[in-house]
């Protein structure tokens, strides 16, 4: 960050700090006053930098638009969910009702930007090589550090047949490359279905964990009591959207008893989410989970309950951490906070947002295995397309493993 970017974002920050330490301690009364002392010590600290700073820096700063990156990033540093939005971000945030065309990725912020963390198979981000783990710098001329993650899902979003234009920053490669891709109505896929070993294995793909394709895990699940099938394989892999319910629901088809996560914050009492043994439909049938980094929220709740109570096996990748519920305070000025207020966590007591899930055998992904040249001051090569054929270590381990296991 420049160095006259810096000064501002402190004199700011500070400014903040010093209204809201003035405004806490003016409405509330504390137990104790030594934690006052502490707040008011470092008041006096703040007040003298940013005298100074109003005295003696070389020029007068855009405030409101330093305000703006000094909030927003006040509340990136909690989390990658939190966002600041501006009351003309947030006007536009209201207005937008969803159902407009994308381009197939689910994004968060990492290390400050836009980070994929799945891709839809088949969408125009699929084709285009875009993978879970790429940084999206730039959509169009705007710099994702700069933008709230709401901001940013927006802007991914647009009319059918609209260019969208991202600057994109691969692993191990340092020079950003230009994509550019066409929006359209991105369909999800149904839960895909595979026989493997004799039919022994029921090998199970969803790209969403909603009702919909919930429901489709469900009934072939229930077929599968009717037939020879008596091992499952859930692939979990980029699936980073849905529904937390759903989610758990999902866990409850191969639970009978026990924790299948809890939720609990600040201000919120701890719920506890338990499995329904009416609702089980296989608590015997061995299960194996295959994860990497695109396996977000939703689909983590459903790794993390099978894992820690036993019932399943996990295999690839430690998860992307996403795991956190959030509440919109409207602010006088028009402007908004989305906050994070409560986090799900293990049965195991491990916040998912802030830990993930890692599976008892780590396998590496083909994408992570294939080195990437960027010397520096050459040009990079464009990314490769994906090779028709790509041997799946992480699928043949799941495989190998459930074979081992007594049906």
């Amino acid at each position: 960050m420049p160095k006259t970017s810096k000064i501002l974002l402190l004199a700011v920050s500070a400014a903040l700090v010093l209204i809201i330490f003035l405004g806490v301690n003016s409405s509330a009364v504390s137990a104790s006053t030594e934690p006052q002392d502490g707040a008011y010590r470092q008041i006096n600290v703040y007040s003298e930098v940013l005298r100074h700073i109003q005295s003696d820096y070389v020029e007068d700063p855009n405030i409101d638009a330093v305000t703006n990156g000094a909030l927003r990033g006040l509340l990136e540093s909690l989390d990658s969910d939190s966002s600041y939005l501006t009351p003309a971000d947030y006007k536009l945030y209201k207005a937008n009702r969803g159902g407009k065309a994308q381009v197939g990725i689910n994004v968060s912020k990492r290390y400050g930007y836009a980070t994929v963390v799945s891709v839809v198979p088949g969408s125009p981000a699929d084709k285009a090589n875009l993978n879970d783990g790429d940084i999206l710098e730039a959509i169009g001329t705007q710099d994702t550090r700069d933008i709230s993650l709401a901001m940013i899902q927006m802007l991914l979003e647009g009319a059918p047949n609209s260019e969208l234009t991202v600057s994109v920053v691969r692993p191990r490669r340092q020079t950003p490359e230009k994509i550019s891709m066409t929006r359209t109505m991105v369909s999800i896929p149904a839960v895909s279905e595979t026989m493997y070993e004799n039919s022994s294995i029921l090998y199970l793909k969803p790209m969403l964990l909603d009702r919909d394709h919930v429901q489709q895990v469900e009934a072939k699940l229930k077929a599968m009591s009717h037939s020879g099938n008596k091992k499952v394989l859930l692939d979990l892999r980029d699936v980073s959207a849905g529904d937390m319910g759903e989610a758990a629901r999902l866990a409850n088809f191969f639970l009978k008893s026990g924790t299948i996560a809890t939720l609990e914050g600040q201000k919120m009492a701890k719920q506890t989410i338990s499995a329904d043994p009416a609702k089980v439909i296989n608590a015997t049938a061995p299960v194996a989970i295959l994860v990497n980094h695109g396996t977000a929220g939703p689909a983590e709740i459903v790794a993390a309950a099978l894992l820690d109570n036993k019932r399943a096996d996990l295999i690839g990748e430690k998860t992307f951490g996403e795991g956190a519920q959030q509440k919109t305070f409207d602010l006088p000025d028009g402007a908004a906070l989305i906050l994070s207020v409560a986090k799900y966590q293990t049965p195991s007591g491990k916040k998912i947002e802030d830990e993930g899930v890692t599976p008892g055998m780590l396998v590496a992904s083909a994408a992570e295995d294939t080195p990437i040249a960027d010397d520096e001051g050459a040009t990079p090569e464009p990314t490769p397309a994906k090779p028709a054929v790509q041997i799946d270590e992480q699928l043949s381990k799941a495989l190998d493993l459930l074979k081992s296991k007594a049906a």
